[in-house]
């Protein structure tokens, strides 16, 4: 997987952090995210370990922020609409995922059969 790019949304974040093996390949890819699924992330992350501990895991994965455009925006909240159960954050970074040409690496089941998704489960 070295030198692959790929937009890691919340639910990738995770499972990296938790170190499941089925996410160990993408260890050496370029990994993608936004603010918002870091917000996410983090979140989820001061809800099972420490503060100071979820603030560690995410500032690690700072490097990996790119923008968000007012168009991606736009484009994301009409799939929101009409997919109601994936989180704003992750419809955001699909939308980024599709513009920057690279997958969406996810293991949410609501983004499985999407087109330019790389669908991992535990």
């Amino acid at each position: 997987m070295h030198n692959l790019v790929f937009f890691f949304d919340t639910y990738a974040l995770f499972e990296v952090v938790r170190g499941n093996q089925n996410y160990s390949i993408y260890q050496d890819a370029v990994a993608i995210t936004t603010i918002f699924n870091l917000a996410e992330f983090n979140y989820g992350l001061k809800k099972e370990v420490s503060e100071l501990e979820a603030d560690k895991f995410t500032e690690k994965f700072s490097p990996a922020l790119t923008s968000v455009t007012i168009a991606d925006v736009k484009e994301a909240m009409s799939l929101k609409l009409k997919n109601k159960a994936l989180s704003i954050p992750d419809v955001i970074g699909y939308t980024v995922a599709k513009r920057l040409g690279i997958k969406f690496l996810t293991g949410d089941e609501g983004f499985k059969n999407m087109p330019e998704v790389e669908f991992i489960k535990k």
